[in-house]
């Protein structure tokens, strides 16, 4: 479906609400013809509309999750929760939506911009499909947007640019394409998932600029190196970079995020040394830096952590580990080049990759390939 460049459906409004009264079943709080009379208040009046368009477009509601949006008292359908406005207490108003794990196929139509005061948004887990609808930009008090877990595609959704109050963006688990463009992490979030997408561009400068406390990226094409401007990201506390394709080192200014406990860059083809100053993460709780291309003695600060409970580093090259690592409550130290250690790689597999010239992490480049 193609998505509509304005607000064109509007001026159809007196026809769509005929079609929609004709369509809809009548309730039994209401005794009259045309229900929409009977909502005195313009933003349920509005709330209505959108809502009934929004009906119309699904084609599957297995679990009838739906099956009380009729007649005009908006505020009692499933899912939908009605609050005062904030600009008017003495109006009430549709502030939020969660239709979470319903199992809904269908898509978003553009009369969903009616809903101006819209503060949640949560369709994860439904079969919801098509792009962002541009009349998004309406909704200037949305807070939390989640879409994660349905089937929505096309570029990434820029309306969020234009949404002042948004904090919480989960996209993950669609089929977005694509650039992930630099200018999301200037946005004033607290949390981003963009990971199990399809994307593809690299990290950009500025990633530093974000002032989320949670970023997953995870499971998508985002090559190239992570850039040294991370170490900015002072209220940062988890972040998931797996499965990306990343490549260099692993930034010195990693040692910057004081917040950190959850650190994940496993499954990339990151390479050198582990930085020393991961051992200045004493909030650290999880580090995964499994099946990578890692090498070297892996510093004794790290193992000295005192929140540390997880350190996977295996399916890499270490030649040494410090006897504080073995006494981690969890860690896995597999197929590495470390002697006397049960299950590591041959010795031929690390001659071999000994042989290659060494990376230098200090140089701070990132490789060409």
């Amino acid at each position: 479906m193609k998505m509509k460049n304005s607000y064109t459906s509007l001026s159809l409004r007196p026809i769509l609400i005929a079609i929609i009264l004709f369509l809809t079943e009548p309730s039994h709080q209401n005794i009259y013809p045309f229900p929409l009379l009977s909502i005195p208040n313009p933003r349920l009046m509005e709330a209505y509309i959108a809502l009934q368009a929004w009906k119309l477009s699904f084609t599957s509601d297995p679990n009838q999750f739906t099956a009380n949006w009729y007649g005009h008292n908006v505020c009692n359908y499933t899912g939908v929760y009605c609050a005062p406005a904030l600009d008017d207490p003495l109006k009430l108003t549709v502030a939020g939506i969660d239709l979470n794990h319903a199992n809904i196929a269908g898509f978003l139509p553009e009369e969903l911009g009616l809903l101006k005061d819209l503060a949640l948004f949560h369709l994860n887990s439904n079969r919801f499909f098509g792009t962002i609808p541009a009349s998004f930009i309406k909704l200037r008090l949305l807070y939390e947007l989640d879409l994660s877990n349905n089937k929505f595609s096309g570029s990434f959704p820029c309306v969020v640019f234009f949404l002042p109050s948004l904090k919480f963006l989960d996209i993950r688990f669609n089929e977005f394409t694509g650039d992930i463009p630099k200018q999301v992490f200037d946005l004033n979030l607290d949390a981003l998932f963009l990971n199990d997408n399809k994307f593809v561009s690299a990290l950009p400068e500025n990633l530093g600029n974000s002032p989320v406390s949670v970023l997953v990226l995870a499971n998508n094409k985002i090559s190239g190196c992570i850039p040294p401007s991370i170490g900015r990201m002072a209220a940062l506390e988890e972040t998931i970079l797996s499965n990306l394709g990343l490549k260099g080192c692993l930034v010195q200014e990693i040692g910057f995020l004081k917040e950190l406990k959850v650190l994940d860059v496993s499954c990339n083809k990151l390479s050198g040394s582990l930085p020393e100053s991961i051992g200045q993460l004493t909030n650290l709780e999880q580090l995964n830096v499994a099946r990578n291309k890692f090498s070297g003695h892996i510093p004794e600060s790290i193992c000295s952590l005192p929140n540390l409970q997880n350190f996977t580093y295996s399916y890499n090259f270490f030649s040494s580990e410090p006897p504080l690592c073995l006494r981690l409550p969890a860690k896995d130290d597999r197929k590495n080049c470390i002697p006397d250690r049960p299950r590591q790689r041959s010795n031929e597999e690390c001659r071999l990759f000994y042989s290659q010239p060494v990376i230098n992490c200090a140089a701070g480049t990132c490789p060409a390939s």
